[in-house]
């Protein structure tokens, strides 16, 4: 029977024929490359959301966090301008990060799509497409796929012409087509699983020399593999047993939207879900995102989504490993790599060990042995017996054994330092010396019109489509008399402005006076705007200027969502209420400063700037350009907006991005103050930032500077502070440890080292400096039972007064240092039948 099992697993497995390099397979276990089993750990990095000046760090920086594979969308709007006209400059320089990978000894798996979704500008794909006659997205329909296929062929070409597939001894071991269809298929009915099946046959006749997968895709064709994507896929079957299990998205954090929530999800539960996955047979994993980074210029999707795509992802929005969260999945990516042989060649068996307690034991003819202990109770801890042994789980954990018998790792015991990072404010500094003040050089568009209009009309148009997404704005302009005999003028009433709009959002000018602002939001699009406005006797002149934060991203017949006005009237005249909504509107596409080019190269010089040293403030409609210089040190630079209003902002000609810190619209209460990691995450879970900025500061990569001249341009719609801009550099200015005596050691035990050693578990709290700074301090030090988090810690009835000394003569001065929690350190009687903790927090400067 077991001969006969042998002759059919070689008869499924699925190899890619290579060329010269790198034979990629798969069987039901795993991917095989090279005849090798893998077990791999993917981060995913979207180049467009760097610059290439940061994707050696990042690469790098997710290589030291235990990472195998870098993962990347293909963004095929950002590539593909218009038809047939390509671009793979700056940050869209495909080849150059994939050869970044290359270069690093990583993998890189490419999810082509090229519908990529992604919280991204119309899901990736070009809206130019849009506007081909007849095509639909994402169905079976001919305009789409003409242009799908030769776009992804496109690509497939370039990485073969560069010899990046693996067949060619290449980076790239895995290629996605589509992405998460499945959830849309129906919406297309016959069409939608005609579509798919072409998708994956079209894909497969590339002939890269890989495989291809489809994530959410449950009716995905041999040989291509079926994905999961979910914040947990421990459960998640592939539809054939031919295939591994593969994780192409966890997400490790989520979103933000401009006047939403800040989500947050904790590491124990990040590594509890890989813990789980891992083992429940699964072999290749991907966080999505581990660099969540920019959505720079108007690349955001939604629409709402804001300018940073930090995603509370391992690696921050700036290039910094967040800790403990890059630390802790570090830790986890040891002690699973510590199984890796016995995991992917062995066989298992899942032992149940009580209510929500189970064991899944992996062996090998060799004698080799490794087991995950894990408690899925969200509340209640517990102690189980395994193998003649005790051993006591949180709830909500995984244990992991490489051995079977050593806890090397445990996902609720979080030993990783937390890092205090600090946004340090400097003020924007005129690269011009001889100047005394602070100049900014001013121009000031006007309300309504500018140049020629572009066309009049009864009534509204939708936005999207007329602007076919060149520009965030669009004019509407009209007109009404008003009597002198009204009401409203004789007793100083002020008539009230009625508008409904299907999204996203609008100024309102009368007589060339800013009025106000309306907007939805990310959980719903359209909005009503209701202010008193200022009429005279006469003629008054209505302009509105309607505005897109990003196109949808995806859904059912997402090119078909429309944005714009449905209403205007005026209410509170002597008639009742006035409907202009059918009157003739006069229209004109885009601002003239943006059709100017005020903010790059020769543009710059197409109007005569007004310099001051006392700029406008609260006034709509402003483009302000400053010469700066560079902010000091080497650390990663943001643009302090707190004191504006809504606009954009470029540096030497880069798109920054949109700024908008608009106030989460949440109360207090709709937050979290402490987060409770036990139990299954959503994005509303552990929320921050109700009644704050969505996004007060905005990443400024260093590689855009220049040391002076630099020329920072803005574009202010509707009013703010210009002279409260800061630049701030992201700095780590200190670090905490918070570890217990029973917390497991796999750092220490295994450093350098790929098995365990059967020496006795030795807790200890690492700190560590970056770069060229050192330990300046000792904050907080106690041994014993100290209680609060990182920056509020409290010594507890139970404390060793020694705490500051022996951790001051461990780590003063130094770039890192260790602290072992042995009897040589502290007091061995300390607080007995107690598990004793040391909190540690320390300065770097």
């Amino acid at each position: 029977m077991k001969l006969c099992l042998c002759l059919l697993s070689l008869l499924l497995l699925v190899t890619f024929t290579v060329a010269s390099s790198a034979n990629v397979s798969y069987d039901g276990r795993s991917l095989i490359i090279d005849a090798q089993r893998k077990l791999l750990i993917s981060a995913s990095i979207h180049y467009p959301r760097s610059v290439p000046a940061m994707w050696p760090g990042l690469v790098q920086t997710a290589k030291e966090g235990g990472v195998d594979v870098i993962e990347t969308y293909v963004f095929w709007n950002g590539h593909e301008l218009s038809p047939g006209n390509y671009y793979f400059g700056g940050r869209f320089d495909l080849v150059k990060f994939a050869q970044t990978v290359q270069q690093a000894g990583m993998y890189l798996i490419l999810r082509i799509g090229p519908f990529v979704a992604a919280e991204w500008n119309f899901g990736g794909v070009p809206v130019w497409l849009h506007y081909v006659p007849g095509t639909v997205f994402r169905t079976y329909n001919q305009p789409f796929m003409y242009h799908m296929q030769k776009f992804t062929t496109y690509i497939v070409n370039l990485m073969k012409q560069e010899k990046l597939f693996a067949s060619q001894g290449g980076p790239i071991i895995l290629a996605q087509i589509e992405n998460e269809y499945g959830y849309y298929e129906n919406f297309y009915k016959e069409d939608g699983k005609k579509y798919a099946l072409w998708a994956a046959k079209m894909a497969v006749s590339q002939n890269t020399g890989v495989p291809w997968i489809m994530c959410q895709q449950w009716d995905a064709p041999d040989p291509v593999i079926d994905t999961c994507n979910s914040f947990y896929c421990d459960q998640f079957t592939p539809t054939s047993p031919n295939r591994p299990k593969i994780w192409t998205e966890n997400w490790p954090g989520w979103f933000k939207t401009f006047g939403g929530r800040d989500p947050h999800r904790p590491a124990e539960d990040v590594a509890f879900s890989v813990a789980r996955f891992f083992q429940k047979g699964g072999s290749v994993h991907n966080y999505y995102m581990y660099h969540g980074g920019t959505n720079f210029g108007r690349t955001a999707g939604g629409p709402f989504i804001t300018t940073s795509y930090d995603y509370d992802a391992p690696v921050d929005e700036y290039g910094l490993p967040r800790l403990p969260k890059w630390g802790h999945l570090k830790e986890l990516h040891r002690a699973i790599k510590l199984c890796e042989h016995v995991l992917l060649n062995g066989k298992s068996v899942n032992i149940s060990l009580g209510p929500s307690v189970e064991a899944d034991v992996y062996t090998d003819s060799s004698g080799a042995c490794a087991a995950f202990i894990s408690n899925v109770d969200d509340k209640n801890d517990k102690t189980v017996e395994f193998r003649n042994a005790s051993f006591h789980l949180p709830a909500w954990s995984v244990s992991i054994l490489p051995d079977c018998k050593n806890v090397v790792f445990n996902t609720a015991k979080v030993t990783s330092q937390t890092s205090v990072v600090a946004m340090v404010p400097e003020s924007l500094q005129q690269s011009d010396k001889v100047v005394n003040s602070f100049k900014w050089d001013i121009v000031k568009e006007k309300p309504g019109i500018w140049g020629k209009a572009d066309f009049v009309k009864n009534g509204f148009v939708d936005l999207i489509n007329t602007t076919k997404d060149t520009t965030d704005y669009l004019w509407h302009t009209t007109s009404i008399f008003v009597s002198e005999n009204e009401e409203f003028l004789k007793k100083g009433n002020k008539p009230v402005l009625l508008i409904e709009s299907t999204g996203h959002a609008l100024h309102a000018f009368v007589n060339q006076e800013y009025e106000g602002t309306g907007s939805g939001n990310g959980t719903h699009a359209p909005f009503t705007f209701k202010n008193p406005i200022s009429l005279r006797a006469g003629k008054n002149e209505i302009a509105l200027l309607c505005l897109t934060v990003g196109l949808q991203t995806a859904g059912p017949f997402y090119d078909f969502v429309g944005a714009g006005l449905t209403s205007v009237k005026i209410k509170g005249l002597n008639n009742g209420t006035i409907d202009l909504s059918s009157y003739a509107w006069t229209y004109k596409i885009g601002v003239q400063g943006e059709y100017l080019r005020l903010y790059q190269g020769n543009g710059l010089n197409n109007v005569n700037w007004t310099s001051t040293s006392e700029p406008p403030k609260m006034q709509p409609l402003t483009w302000y350009k400053a010469i700066v210089d560079a902010p000091p040190g080497d650390e990663p630079v943001g643009l302090d907006m707190l004191h504006m209003g809504k606009g954009l902002a470029w540096l030497n000609g880069e798109e920054i991005g949109r700024y908008w810190p608009r106030k989460s619209e949440f109360k207090s209460e709709d937050c979290v103050k402490e987060c409770d990691y036990r139990g299954k995450f959503n994005p509303d879970k552990c929320d921050t930032g109700c009644g704050e900025p969505t996004q007060r500061w905005y990443h400024v990569p260093r590689s855009w500077f220049k040391p002076s001249g630099n020329i920072l341009v803005l574009f202010e719609e509707k009013g703010g502070d210009p002279e409260k801009i800061k630049f701030v550099r992201r700095k780590v200015s200190g670090a905490c440890a918070l570890v217990a005596e029973d917390y497991p050691s796999v750092a220490l035990v295994s450093q350098g080292e790929d098995k365990i050693q059967s020496n006795k578990n030795i807790p200890f709290a690492r700190l560590a400096c970056p770069g060229n700074t050192r330990i300046s301090a000792v904050k907080f030090a106690s041994f014993g039972s100290p209680s609060g988090t990182c920056g509020s810690y409290l010594k507890g009835d139970c404390h060793d007064p020694n705490s500051s000394t022996i951790v001051e003569k461990a780590c003063l001065n130094k770039n890192d240092c260790v602290i072992k929690l042995t009897e040589e350190n502290f007091k061995s009687n300390l607080c007995p039948g107690l598990s004793r903790k040391l909190a540690v927090e320390a300065v770097c400067s």
